[in-house]
């Protein structure tokens, strides 16, 4: 059970697998977009190496939020069960290159399925280029939404006939 191998730009032992899904909403995660593609892969890597699947965390938040309850308890469980976490995607991980080094800081074992053969300064690339790039995003939606205000655009709630029928949910 103690067979080592180097995975994910992390150490990874032949142990159990902690999976974390993640997609960007709510909504997202009640239909099940993006979350079958991820599941699949988790299911085939466990069963490629052989490597037991014991839970899996399913998240319905953006990467960019600090606080996502669901990661901490998957980060946890591997911690209390000495077990492998496993993303599909490095991006459902962390776009933050502060919280990806943290993680390696703390020892934690972890797989990224689409790199599994970076080692940790091209996962901190990864994760750079990741960070800048939802900055990019972000700063290109302002723009757009502050020019469609400009021209008389109403966003969100404040369009004609957003409430109606849903006069009582607005407070």
């Amino acid at each position: 059970d103690g067979e080592q191998t180097k995975k994910g730009g992390a150490m990874s032992s032949k142990k159990s697998l902690v999976s974390y899904l993640r997609v960007s909403t709510r909504t997202q995660g009640a239909s099940g977009l993006g979350l079958e593609a991820q599941r699949a892969a988790v299911a085939e890597y466990a069963a490629r190496e052989g490597r037991k699947l014991v839970v899996e965390y399913v998240e319905g938040e953006s990467g960019r939020k600090a606080a996502r309850p669901e990661l901490a308890k998957a980060l946890a469980h591997c911690r209390a069960a000495r077990a492998t976490l496993v993303v599909a995607k490095l991006d459902r991980l962390a776009r933050n290159v502060a919280f990806l080094s943290r993680l390696m800081e703390a020892g934690l074992d972890f797989v990224t399925l689409d790199n599994l053969h970076a080692n940790r300064f091209t996962l901190h690339v990864f994760v750079a280029n990741a960070e800048q790039e939802a900055r990019a995003a972000s700063e290109r939606t302002k723009v757009a939404l502050a020019a469609a205000r400009r021209r008389g655009v109403r966003l969100g709630s404040a369009r004609p006939g957003h409430w109606r029928g849903r006069e009582a949910k607005r407070t």
